[in-house]
């Protein structure tokens, strides 16, 4: 990976001063890439890529920082701005199989990959990402600091909230479309009475905790 030539970024830039920098340095088409569901441990880890166009995005915020319907209206509005996105999801099974981390950097290298253009530079949030054949820079909080990591996360975030919706109505019993299988006390709840189901990631302590429990739908 590789930084690109000093330079001064204002604290008070804004959202697209990275952007801009990089921009200025030669690199036109820069991507942002960022990941939703590490810390649950239920449901599919959710990586995501976005390389934006000239216009600000609508209402573009870190998807933290944003209600869940004023999430849904920034998803639309990179939809309509971007100049290419991608979205990446990874069972449970293979987080079970290869480990989170290893999955979270595999996501969001194939995230980048995805695009159906290729980019000239590549900002990553928070992890270093090998092997995209493109220079690139991992900016602690990235998705409050550089827009196009931004808008990553709000398509990870908004692509895995609605996967969670519909298990939710597979397996009503968790609360999946409350607490979206993080850890919650509902949902520690629901795991010591019925086990894990099929959505569950089996490598988390709390989840293997109670896996000798065989899972019966309510």
């Amino acid at each position: 990976m590789m930084s690109p030539a000093r330079g001064v970024i204002r604290r008070d830039g804004g959202l697209y001063a990275l952007e801009k920098a990089l921009h200025r340095r030669g690199f036109a088409a820069v991507a942002g890439a960022d990941e939703a569901g590490r810390g649950a441990c239920a449901g599919p880890l959710v990586a995501a890529a976005a390389v934006l166009g000239g216009t600000p995005v609508p209402g573009l915020a870190d998807s933290k920082l944003l209600t869940p319907a004023a999430r849904d209206r920034v998803f639309d509005e990179v939809l309509a701005h971007a100049v290419s996105y991608a979205v990446v999801i990874i069972e449970p099974a293979d987080i079970d199989r290869y480990g989170l981390h290893v999955c979270n950097i595999a996501g969001l290298r194939r995230a980048i990959a995805g695009l159906d253009l290729r980019p000239d530079y590549a900002l990553t949030d928070g992890f270093r990402v090998d092997g995209t054949g493109i220079p690139g820079l991992a900016v602690w909080k990235g998705d409050q600091v550089a827009a196009c990591v931004a808008a990553a996360s709000v398509l990870a975030k908004v692509t895995r909230d609605r996967i969670m919706v519909d298990l939710d109505s597979r397996f009503p019993e968790y609360g999946f479309g409350v607490h979206k299988g993080y850890v919650t006390p509902v949902h520690t709840a629901a795991l010591e009475r019925h086990g894990p189901c099929p959505e569950h990631r089996r490598s988390y302590a709390n989840v293997a905790r109670v896996s000798d429990k065989s899972y019966v739908s309510a």
